[in-house]
């Protein structure tokens, strides 16, 4: 490709509604450009970039014994209902009606069609196990689209389903599937680590995610892991152990006493000179309009996706100030939010209040509580005398570094992490309620047993960009790089210069190396800058050097740069690009 002739257009000045390396870097670069909130176009260099994350992804699922097939991105409401999530997907469901008022949607996954698709054409036990995938778009329409490719409303994805009749034949297939994917990020570049995760609204009993470990803005999750096992859990996930705290008070007896002043956990520790771990603290939730209280160790906090899982709900915020005092007020108390306690509170907005509590509050004793007055705490209460446990109790709490690993009892480490993969063991949770049957060796029906794996394709590209770039530009891999190697003649107009770039670029072509000839006729510093910016893995220059026989090459990853013979530079990019193929 020449260059005067390659669709690209790079910025000056990063983007200004960008808030991420891979965001503000692809733009910048020319690879992709806005449309609309939470939609790009993929320019040619992009696209080049996504095909060949592609073919990664599809090569590794091939040997792995899957079978691609691809499936509509519309989908009907009918479907939907069946699987009992039509109503409780959420709003990031973009529903419509075609011209006949058929309701519809666009897929953000194909958990229902692949499942009718195995109902009408799985039989028999004799037919299983079987992997279906597909590499398609997908759109959710995210509340607030950010991050450019890492969180849009439209995207690419790989989705794979297999189909067991066991579910020891579905850890086999996830095991499998764990170790392709290990492979497939290896081969495009990124060290991952691969950690249980929350299902959400894929569903299941066991999930798994592949997250990007990176120390960029870009990072959404927390990730904590252990050096001493391999224990490693996303934050909506993880579990510890716990450091020794104080946990029984030493207050003599119950009551109800005067702190003034006292609207947070640290004034009221300072006020009563006691440590947060006796305080159980009462958080306020709104879950799908409905009143939450949530109670947990003055010292810890609230896990949202983990509350959410235990009320069985899909939408989840802290209540307001105002929507607390209300609160109270309906259920007849005059107080503030500081002193919020669950004793009295029954319903609000028309629901009924569910309180629900950490499993660290159940052996606390002799404890301070909130008791729904201002300037006044309880005291030396304790569950079973002064008030009952929730019927809810279970783990709300966010893990925090430091905290002991649940599995060998050595501190945790916490990391940043973008997820690119996630694989789930979904069980019947879709075949059963769709009726997805076969006849087993007996010949009874038996609901299929399924697992679920995704790997965000145009996610992958964006995370590779987060985890390689310095302040000049992207730094590609050479597996996903757009193109292999940039051959730029210093002077366009020096015959010697142009002969010998030419003759490089045409040898690498013709070993099957994917080249750019920067034939523009531009200053020396804007082809530097924009090759860097770009991100080709090699950079040959041919300058005033090919006087004395060399040129110069650039390693774009390491930035390490030496005068050698043209013959050296085309054979070292050659010799790397038939490794990739090897």
């Amino acid at each position: 490709m020449k260059m005067s002739k390659l669709f690209v257009q790079t910025l000056r000045e990063f983007p200004s509604d960008a808030e991420v390396i891979s965001h503000k870097m692809l733009v910048r670069a020319g690879y992709i450009r806005k449309l609309t909130s939470g939609v790009y176009n993929y320019l040619p260099l992009m696209w080049r970039v996504l095909k060949k994350v592609e073919n990664i992804v599809r090569e590794e699922m091939d040997n792995a014994g899957a079978q691609e097939l691809l499936m509509p991105f519309v989908q009907p409401k009918e479907l939907w209902e069946e699987s009992g999530r039509w109503e409780v997907y959420g709003k990031e469901l973009m529903r419509l009606r075609d011209r006949h008022n058929r309701e519809m949607c666009l897929g953000p996954t194909h958990e229902e069609i692949i499942t009718s698709i195995a109902r009408d054409g799985l039989k028999s036990y004799k037919q299983m196990p079987v992997n279906l995938y597909q590499i398609q778009s997908k759109f959710r329409d995210e509340v607030r689209p950010r991050f450019g490719l890492l969180r849009g409303r439209e995207f690419i994805m790989k989705d794979a389903y297999s189909f067991d009749t066991t579910q020891e034949g579905l850890e086999k297939e996830y095991e499998n599937m764990a170790q392709a994917y290990t492979r497939i990020f290896k081969r495009c570049g990124l060290n991952t680590k691969m950690v249980q995760s929350d299902s959400g609204a894929i569903g299941g009993s066991v999930s798994h995610e592949f997250m990007v470990i990176t120390d960029t803005d870009a990072g959404e999750n927390d990730v904590f892991y252990c050096d001493s096992c391999d224990y490693s859990a996303n934050s909506n996930h993880a579990v510890s152990n716990l450091p020794t705290a104080k946990t029984v008070g030493d207050f003599a007896s119950a009551q109800i006493i005067d702190t003034p002043n006292t609207h947070t956990i640290e004034e009221l520790c300072e006020f009563l000179n006691i440590p947060a771990s006796l305080i159980v603290k009462t958080l306020v939730y709104i879950v799908d309009k409905k009143p939450v209280l949530a109670l947990i160790r003055g010292d810890k906090q609230v896990e949202e996706t983990k509350l959410l899982n235990a009320v069985g709900g899909i939408e989840i915020r802290i209540a307001t100030a105002g929507e607390i005092i209300e609160m109270l007020e309906v259920n007849g108390f005059k107080a503030e939010p500081g002193f919020i306690g669950p004793m009295g509170l029954k319903e609000y907005n028309g629901y009924p209040i569910t309180v629900v509590a950490d499993e660290t509050v159940k052996e606390l004793k002799n404890f301070v509580i909130g008791v729904n007055q201002i300037d006044k705490h309880g005291v030396g209460y304790n569950w079973g005398a002064e008030l009952q446990l929730p019927k809810i109790v279970t783990d709300l709490r966010l893990v925090e570094a430091g905290e002991l690993c649940p599995t060998c009892g050595q501190p945790l480490k916490v990391t940043r992490g973008i997820e690119v993969g996630n694989i789930f063991q979904l069980g019947t949770k879709y075949s059963a309620p769709m009726n997805a049957v076969y006849l087993d060796q007996n010949g009874k029906t038996q609901p299929y047993v399924m697992g679920c794996y995704g790997i965000g394709i145009s996610r992958t590209a964006a995370a590779a960009v987060e985890a390689h770039y310095d302040e000049n530009g992207i730094k590609w891999p050479l597996a996903i790089a757009p193109y292999h190697a940039v051959v730029i003649p210093v002077s366009t107009k020096d015959e010697q210069q142009m002969k010998v770039a030419e003759d490089i670029y045409k040898t690498l072509i013709k070993h099957g190396v994917e080249a750019v000839l920067d034939d523009r006729e531009e200053r020396p510093g804007v082809k530097f800058k924009d090759a860097d910016l770009i991100g080709f893995p090699y950079r040959i220059t041919v300058g005033k050097g090919i006087a004395d026989g060399v040129v110069e090459f650039k390693v774009r990853e390491t930035c390490e740069m030496s005068n050698i013979s043209p013959e050296q530079a085309a054979e070292i990019v050659v010799t790397a690009v038939n490794n990739l193929k090897s």
